[in-house]
């Protein structure tokens, strides 16, 4: 009969589990740790004070690190069907003669591009890559101005902040870097960061955040909004069916947008 594992060896055996999975669940922890599930919970609580993990319903997610912005076409090409969808999940929420915050981003560059024509729409956006392709889009379409920047196409700083600060909207449609329960909703860079945090407080109405499944577990540096600030998820089918749960005990609901609205 082989030994009980001590803890350090069984949060170890967690790690390594999550490192390949990004996710697991209590059932699949204890025939691994040869443990009770007392002595799971308390090895998950363990991870989490360590920051290492994130507890979910029935289970755990890898805290994942984003420490530096990726690169505009670097992320473009990740995930690039599940961003349409999104983005078209998302258009069709606005209304006409809505007044709406969108930010940078490839997914939200995806929503601006699906936006109805000559609906009475208002876009204020720091998104520069949507900027330069809606040409006559049927829409207004207001970049706002400030310091442009080069890894994420889009601008921020002084001059952005004072722009949003002339406007009300109705609704902030958000695309962020990560998303997690425990720390909200994150992006790699502070100029961003006071950029959307700007927009939040500028909206007179609903926050919907708009990001694909590879961001849940997700934390990057700044938060921009604690999960109870947030109204909506917009995600893809490939969202963890336990972390919607957890969305949604938070009083957060998650749209779910379906392949088939992916376009050729």
């Amino acid at each position: 009969m082989s030994k009980p594992l001590i803890p350090a060896q069984r949060r170890e055996r967690i790690q390594e589990y999550l490192v390949a999975k990004k996710i697991v669940r209590m059932d699949d922890l204890y025939p691994l740790l040869d443990a009770s599930e007392a002595t799971v919970r308390r090895d998950l609580e363990w991870l989490e004070r360590a920051g290492v993990v994130e507890r979910t319903h029935g289970g755990a997610i890898l805290n994942q690190r984003l420490t530096l912005e990726p690169e505009y076409l670097l992320r473009a090409q990740k995930h690039p069907e599940e961003k349409r969808s999104i983005g078209a999940l998302a258009a069709s929420l606005i209304e006409d003669n809505d007044v709406v915050f969108i930010n940078s981003g490839t997914t939200t560059t995806q929503v601006i591009r699906h936006i109805r024509a000559e609906a009475g729409i208002t876009v204020f956006s720091s998104n520069v890559n949507a900027a330069m392709e809606v040409g006559q889009a049927g829409f207004t379409h207001h970049l706002l101005g400030g310091e442009f920047q080069p890894h994420s196409n889009s601008v921020a700083g002084r001059f952005a902040i004072e722009n949003l600060r002339q406007v009300y909207a109705n609704k902030a449609i958000l695309g962020v870097d990560g998303v997690s329960v425990l720390n909200g909703c994150t992006v790699p860079s502070n100029l961003e960061a006071e950029v959307i945090k700007q927009m939040i407080e500028r909206t007179r109405g609903k926050i919907f955040i708009v990001a694909d499944s590879s961001k849940w577990g997700v934390v990057a540096n700044f938060q921009i909004a604690t999960i109870n600030e947030i109204d909506k998820l917009i995600t893809d089918e490939g969202f963890d069916p336990e972390a919607i749960e957890a969305l949604t005990a938070a009083s957060v609901e998650c749209l779910i947008a379906p392949a088939r609205l992916v376009k050729a």
